[in-house]
């Protein structure tokens, strides 16, 4: 009998922490986004001779893309796809999740996974909605590689639904809202992403995926690095060390919950460029290493106003229970623009303005385009309208997007439709998500058909 089970995991926007959440002495705000990664699975028993693993990943929504693999301990849990096609992220995930459960004597031989992602992940030119009442998705005539990205998480997303959907065949009690389980999924996504990505990033973008909304410390790089590499000769010492790295190594990180403001909202824009992430931070990082002491002081000085934001949010957060009837006129001045009238607010701006101050700083001295002239105008255009409060270029910065902090009920389509000012920004249906992975009905998945 096939056993069927469904989970999601939502995108990411680094509001505040860009560059420094590379360093473990500092910590970020990071929004998880309404934007969600989806994995169906389907497991049963087949009877076999062998104890080898079958797992096919299918992604219908990218032009039918598919991977089928089988794994054994005997090639050492390196995933053997039969037409030698190659996705790394699946990959690696599928390597580490079956050498931290390989001792494990009786699981589900068959797996099928089915990959979704929301529409905000990928560029929806020439694409085709298909839906039900309860799920919408593009279907592309385009493999998954050849579609642009717009820079939400999609990788990270993958891997931790994906690791939480074949972590659910070996966990027949699986529960994602449960810290425990929290803890493994979050450990092997870590390990299994930057494994792929060939580079020990921040992982605030897995973390999130995760669990949520958080103010982020990274981990140690050496957690991940000190693991053996993965062969056919070193099965059982990998095991083991992967299974003391997830299990009893203190990772040092921080990922607490957290939350805008109510009443507060996070606006994306879209500005269709791109950026690549990797260059950017290579410059910053050759800037900071010609430029110590002074550099330190600037990324001190951002740390600063990165936790006033973090301290003015949960200030705001109090505030609103504490004084509801103040907290109303707060909010409706930020409705009506008068931000100026509120102290909360004004301390809000001024942080975020000296971020973005110094980050200018930063470009014009590395030459890595963190929040490059046009951005500046943009942004600055987008203060000018009622209900926003301020904005940035979320993460490393760059071409790609905008972040807007902005009353709850400021509709900006209305605001900005017609304005030039505005035309090369698309506004994305996002909002904060409220969790991080969570189990879905998989019947939700089933009969979508084309709705345009």
């Amino acid at each position: 009998m096939k056993e069927i089970r469904a989970f999601s995991a939502p995108g990411k926007a680094l509001l505040a922490g860009g560059y420094l959440v590379l360093d473990p002495k500092y910590e970020s705000f990071v929004v998880a986004l309404s934007a969600r990664m989806h994995a169906v699975v389907s497991s049963s028993q087949i009877p076999t001779n062998n104890r080898e693993l079958i797992v096919q990943v299918k992604s219908s929504q990218f032009n039918n893309n598919e991977w089928n693999y089988s794994v054994s301990k005997g090639q050492g849990f390196i995933p053997k796809e039969k037409d030698g096609k190659s996705n790394p992220f699946i990959e690696y995930t599928i390597s580490n999740v079956c050498s931290y459960f390989f001792d494990i004597e009786s699981f589900d031989n068959h797996i099928t996974i089915e990959i979704y992602s929301d529409a905000e992940y990928h560029s929806t030119e020439n694409s085709t909605i298909m839906s039900n009442k309860y799920k919408s998705f593009h279907f592309h005539k385009k493999n998954i590689q050849d579609v642009p990205k717009t820079g939400l998480g999609s990788s990270a997303g993958l891997v931790t639904v994906l690791t939480t959907a074949l972590s659910s065949v070996f966990l027949k009690n699986l529960d994602v809202s449960d810290s425990k389980y929290q803890h493994i999924i979050h450990s092997l996504a870590q390990i299994s992403h930057c494994q792929a990505q060939g580079k020990i990033g921040s992982g605030f973008d897995v973390a999130a995926a995760t669990y949520g909304s958080i103010i982020y410390r990274r981990f140690p790089p050496e957690i991940i690095s000190q693991l053996p590499q993965l062969s056919v000769d070193n099965v059982e010492k990998y095991h083991v060390t992967l299974k003391d790295t997830v299990d009893k190594c203190d990772w040092k990180m921080t990922a607490s919950p957290t939350n805008l403001p109510k009443g507060f909202k996070l606006i994306m824009g879209d500005v269709n460029t791109g950026s690549e992430t990797v260059k950017l931070v290579q410059k910053v990082n050759k800037w900071y290493a010609d430029n110590e002491p002074q550099s330190l002081d600037i990324f001190n000085c951002i740390n600063e106003n990165n936790m006033k934001i973090i301290q003015l949010c949960q200030k705001l957060d109090l505030l609103s229970k504490a004084d509801p009837l103040y907290y109303s006129h707060l909010l409706e001045s930020l409705h009506n623009g008068s931000t100026d009238d509120f102290k909360e607010l004004k301390e809000f701006k001024v942080a975020f303005s000296t971020i973005r101050k110094t980050f200018r700083l930063i470009t014009k001295e590395s030459g890595a385009d963190i929040e490059p002239a046009i951005q500046t105008q943009l942004l600055d255009n987008c203060m000018q309208i009622d209900g926003v409060l301020t904005g940035v270029v979320p993460g490393a910065g760059g071409f790609d997007a905008i972040s807007l902090i902005a009353a709850e009920t400021t509709d900006i389509e209305s605001a900005t439709v017609g304005l030039e000012t505005f035309a090369n920004v698309s506004w994305m249906k996002l909002k904060q998500a409220e969790c991080g992975i969570m189990e879905e009905n998989p019947q939700h998945y089933l009969d979508l058909h084309v709705t345009n």
